[in-house]
């Protein structure tokens, strides 16, 4: 299963075609790359969704195993969430 296929969608902006992910895959992704952007970065962009309500547990969990980060998040996933 494919982490890009979940809730990816296709724009069409000035004849020009871009892909938009969903807010959980976009933290999820924040972790896989967190020694390019910093961890610091993944843990806010955590926090924000969180706190904004605007990324599910499940969704993020889904993804994180999808994309083979599950390990390195759910400590983190679990301050935010008894915080």
């Amino acid at each position: 299963m494919l982490a890009d296929t979940h809730t990816q969608r296709v724009l069409d902006l000035a004849s020009q075609k871009g892909l938009l992910y969903g807010t959980a895959k976009t933290v999820v992704d924040c972790f896989k790359h967190r020694n390019k952007i910093g961890l610091d970065v993944a843990l806010e962009a955590l926090k924000d969704a969180w706190r904004a309500r605007k990324a599910s547990a499940d969704d993020l969990w889904r993804y994180a195993k999808v994309c083979r980060v599950a390990n390195v998040m759910r400590p983190y996933m679990e301050v935010v969430a008894h915080e």
